[in-house]
């Protein structure tokens, strides 16, 4: 018990830090460990409107969150999917969607069928046999029912919510469970002699000290960065965009239930629906572009009226060497930074927040401990950086230099694999569980305009007109479970209502 960790300091609020500190201080109780939250009002944070993917639900159940009431509480919406617009090529549309794509048969993906099918000219556009993406076009929304072998009875989502209320409301939560806030900000960071974290100076000439130390101080890395000196691996030469933009927008329709992504001339725009506005950013690459064009693109691409002035956001893709070192561990921007193109900046704090429950330490982490952590971490980071790899590098866009750069950079090896196996039979494997299934693979590569050459051998089981009647069974399902579903905007004003003003 004298090696129990005593006490926690999270550095850091935002959505980072009290995701994390709303986790710790449910599981732990403050009876195990006392859980100390510090953060400066006089710091800002990144956030501006997250989406995220449906992972996100793993998290909720874990802090005993409420949906409708965090609904109400964030101005949040729900989330299917996300629309891709020019990635392929200029005027192109799909959607990485969630849940299910058809319905697999004989152990077989559905996707394999319906590929063989298409090539041939006998299957409808892929949309057609995806609920979600059925409900993305017609602004519709469930949660699951009991409805059998209905696609209804498995619908995957996520959330878009305002990301300042949601660090607001994860704070109540935390503090209900025992978590202490402390405002201040860190003006000297103390040292045992092996280099380990000791305490924290504050402005006010407090000092606190703790056993372990959780960085989330964002893209400054007080700890983990400035004070250890952990290193970074850049990426910027497999994701180039360094730059973003953002802006909130009025809401002038009912909102959506996906994240629109529009590729740009130099990197892509995003348009997040909540109940009150629109979070809008322009992601780019300063190589490619100044901030003056990259301004007049954003706000010429916005649905609504710009409710504030854009905010310049400087970013590098990539991430530490090390997430924890010592007896610190970065989460959140202060790890690393992958761009918001699929939504999984949340999950990378949730993934890490769940790996240190699985290597809690004691007041003496072991050695191997971290090793192992560092190591699934990275898998996760690299997993995740080679699909965003993918909607850059995959593309017959040639119309602008940034998009030539990207089609014809060099990409790591393990992306490479995937592409070809997918060229030459339609098939993706999923590597160790890696964060993005085949499915989803499947649903970008054949997006941006990747096509195989053969087909999956047991999709000939059935004859041509045997597999055309079963496509065509399972698109009128779809079609009728989409029909049952009532409108986004209608489970929302009867669910999760936020209050107005």
């Amino acid at each position: 018990m004298t090696q129990q960790l005593r006490k926690i300091i999270i550095l850091g609020g935002g959505s980072a830090g009290w995701m994390t500190a709303a986790a710790l201080g449910k599981i732990l109780k403050n009876q195990f460990c006392e859980i100390q939250l510090i953060e400066s009002q006089d710091i800002g944070t990144v956030g501006v409107g997250e989406a995220t993917i449906p992972q996100i639900l793993l998290y909720n159940d874990l802090i005993g969150l409420d949906e409708n009431e965090f609904l109400r509480r964030t101005q949040g919406t729900f989330k299917l999917g996300i629309q891709f617009t020019d990635w392929d090529e200029i005027g192109s549309r799909y959607y990485h969607a969630f849940g299910e794509v058809g319905k697999n048969m004989e152990g077989v993906q559905f996707y394999h069928y319906w590929m063989k099918m298409r090539a041939q000219g006998k299957a409808a556009p892929l949309d057609e046999y995806t609920l979600s993406s059925l409900a993305c076009n017609e602004k519709r929304f469930m949660r699951s029912v009991d409805a059998g072998n209905s696609p209804l009875s498995n619908i995957a989502y996520a959330f878009h919510f305002d990301a300042g209320l949601y660090a607001l409301y994860l704070r109540e939560l935390s503090e209900k469970c025992g978590v202490v806030r402390t405002e201040g900000k860190v003006t000297e960071v103390q040292q045992h002699p092996d280099g380990s974290i000791k305490s924290l100076r504050l402005a006010d000439g407090s000092v606190h000290e703790a056993d372990f130390f959780i960085d989330c101080s964002g893209f400054r890395a007080v700890l983990i960065e400035q004070t250890l000196q952990t290193g970074f691996d850049d990426w910027r030469h497999w994701l180039p965009c360094d730059r973003a933009l953002t802006v909130a927008s009025t809401l002038n329709e009912e909102p959506w239930p996906f994240t629109r992504a529009a590729a740009q001339k130099a990197g892509w725009q995003w348009r997040i629906p909540l109940q009150h506005r629109i979070g809008n950013g322009h992601v780019y690459c300063s190589e490619f572009m100044d901030e003056a064009e990259a301004r007049q693109i954003l706000l010429s691409n916005l649905d609504g009226k710009p409710l504030n002035e854009p905010r310049l956001i400087r970013f590098v893709t990539g991430k530490r060497k090390k997430f924890w070192n010592k007896n610190c561990l970065a989460i959140g921007l202060s790890s690393g930074f992958m761009e918001p193109l699929e939504s999984t900046s949340l999950h990378l704090v949730q993934m890490a927040i769940s790996k240190f429950f699985s290597f809690f330490p004691t007041r003496q982490p072991v050695g191997a401990d971290i090793d192992e952590f560092n190591r699934q971490m990275t898998f996760e980071f690299e997993r995740i950086r080679d699909f965003l790899i993918l909607h850059y590098h995959v593309t017959q866009r040639s119309d602008a230099p940034f998009w030539e750069y990207c089609r014809t950079m060099p990409v790591p090896d393990s992306l490479t694999q995937k592409i070809e196996q997918f060229k030459a039979s339609g098939r993706v494997f999923r590597f160790n569980n890696e964060m993005f299934s085949d499915l989803s693979w499947f649903e970008v590569m054949y997006g941006q305009g990747l096509r195989p050459e053969s087909f999956h051998g047991l999709t000939g089981l059935f004859g041509e007109d045997e597999l055309a009647r079963r496509l065509d069974g399972i698109r009128n399902v779809v079609r009728r479970s989409a029909d049952y579903m009532p409108s986004h905007q209608a489970f929302i004003n009867e669910y999760c209502k936020a209050p107005v003003g």
